[in-house]
């Protein structure tokens, strides 16, 4: 099996594209229809990503979250604001 050489700017590219699938997927929620916090898996749920992906967000610090009482909660207004912070505007001069 070839070995695949990943490389910074890829991971870069991932994030972003994950950032835009987040914020496309909080959008489609509705106004105010969206819960305030959401556990691990309903935002893995959402996302559509793997419990190892979703704690590698954590620990790369992509998404900020709460533990209490050993549950991982994470707020929906700070999911937004990271997808607003990392929009990435391609071929745009801004």
């Amino acid at each position: 099996m070839p070995a695949t050489i990943i490389t910074s700017d890829d991971l870069r590219e991932f994030k972003m594209e994950l950032l835009d699938d987040i914020k496309n997927l909080l959008s489609k929620q509705g106004n105010g229809k969206l819960k305030k916090y959401l556990k691990s898996s309903e935002v893995m749920d959402l996302l559509q990503v793997s419990p190892g992906t979703l704690q590698n967000l954590r620990i790369n610090g992509t998404l900020p979250y709460t533990k209490v009482g050993g549950i991982i909660y994470y707020d929906t207004e700070e999911i937004q604001n990271v997808m607003t912070a990392n929009r990435v505007h391609h071929g745009l001069n801004h």
